[in-house]
C-alpha cells in the first residue's frame, strides 16, 4: 500500500528528530529523508514545528491505542494491571524511537491546537481506563484513588524504569522486569487481602 506524502514526512521527521534532536533538525534534512520537494513539504506542513506537533499527536494516538487494546475484553483487576503494564513495556521496547519522541519531547512551541488535541486524546485514554477501573473500585478489587493517582501508580514506576532504556544508559529490554513492576503495582493498587 502506497504511503502519502504526509506519512512519508512524518516518518522522516521521526528519524531525523531522533538522530539529531529537534533543534538541530532541518526541513531540508526531513525533506531529503522523505524524498520530497520543498513545495511538497510546505504544502503539507507550514513549518518544522507544525510537523513535530502532528508527529507528536500521531505517536500519542498509537501509544494510547496499544494501551487500550490491553483492556479488550475487560479483564479483572489483577489481569488488567498485568496487561496494562505489559502493554506499556511492549510498546516502549518495540517502538523505541516513537517512545523517545513521545516521552522525552516537551515543546513549549506547541500551538494551542496541538495542546487541545493532546488533552482530548489523553481524556479518551483516561475514559477507557476508567470504564475498566470504576467497577473494580466499586467492588473493592481496586483501591479507591483519583484516576491521576491510579495512572501514576500503575505506569509511573514502569515509565521511570523505561527512561534508562530509552536514553541508552541501560540496554536491557525493560520487559525483563515486567513481573516485578506488576507485583509492585498490585501492592499499590489492590487491597492487601485481594493480592494472591
Amino acid at each position: 500500500m502506497a504511503t502519502s506524502v504526509r506519512d512519508d514526512l512524518l516518518a522522516a521527521g521521526l528519524v531525523v528528530f531522533d538522530r539529531v534532536g529537534f533543534e538541530a533538525a532541518t526541513v531540508a534534512a526531513i525533506r531529503t529523508r522523505a524524498r520530497t520537494s520543498n513545495g511538497s513539504f510546505f504544502h503539507v506542513f507550514g513549518s518544522k514545528n507544525e510537523l513535530a506537533g502532528a508527529l507528536f499527536l500521531e505517536v500519542l494516538r498509537h501509544y494510547h491505542a496499544a494501551v487500550l487494546a490491553a483492556l479488550d475484553p475487560l479483564p479483572g483487576a489483577e489481569q488488567g494491571i498485568d496487561r496494562l503494564i505489559r502493554a506499556h513495556l511492549d510498546w516502549v521496547a518495540t517502538c523505541r524511537r516513537e517512545a523517545r519522541y513521545l516521552f522525552e519531547i516537551s515543546r513549549s512551541e506547541w500551538t494551542e491546537d496541538i495542546r487541545d488535541a493532546q488533552r482530548a486524546q489523553n481524556a479518551c485514554l483516561a475514559d477507557g481506563i476508567e470504564r475498566w477501573r470504576a467497577p473494580l473500585v466499586a467492588s473493592g478489587e481496586l483501591l479507591p484513588m483519583t484516576p491521576v493517582m491510579f495512572i501514576s501508580q500503575l505506569i509511573g514506576p514502569a515509565q521511570i524504569f523505561c527512561r534508562a532504556f530509552l536514553s541508552g544508559r541501560d540496554r536491557t529490554d525493560p520487559r525483563v522486569e515486567a513481573d516485578t513492576l506488576i507485583a509492585c503495582a498490585n501492592r499499590a493498587l489492590r487491597p492487601c487481602e485481594r493480592i494472591n
